[in-house]
């Protein structure tokens, strides 16, 4: 997707699209949620196009936001009444895990897991 703000909406709308499509109703929420803040990072940050994936291993889902900066999203001690810089403490609480791989010729691939149970 191209690195622009019209592209979050569009992150938000696969998501949901395919996890209704796959009747997994409980996470459209959640995972809309993350790859709403991930795929914010990745315009906001990167300033460059960035990849949305969704898959399933075991009984999880796996959400993934690849862009091409290189720098790692940042978990910051934010207080109550800040403004921006909670994305990543969002992704933190909302998702069962989440991490970034690097991705080899530059960039990276934020990803964030969330139980089908």
């Amino acid at each position: 997707m191209p690195g622009e703000a019209s592209s979050v909406l569009r992150a938000r709308r696969f998501v949901c699209a395919h996890l209704v499509e796959h009747r997994m109703f409980h996470l459209v929420d959640d995972v809309r949620l993350v790859v709403s803040e991930l795929a914010s990072n990745a315009v906001r940050h990167a300033h460059s196009p960035f990849t949305v994936s969704l898959g399933q291993a075991d009984r999880a889902v796996l959400l993934s936001v690849q862009d091409g900066s290189p720098d790692p999203p940042v978990l910051l001690a934010t207080d109550c009444l800040d403004t921006a810089g909670r994305g990543v403490r969002i992704v933190d609480l909302v998702s069962d895990d989440w991490g970034v791989t690097q991705v080899p010729g530059g960039g990276k691939s934020v990803w964030a897991s969330f139980s089908t149970r």
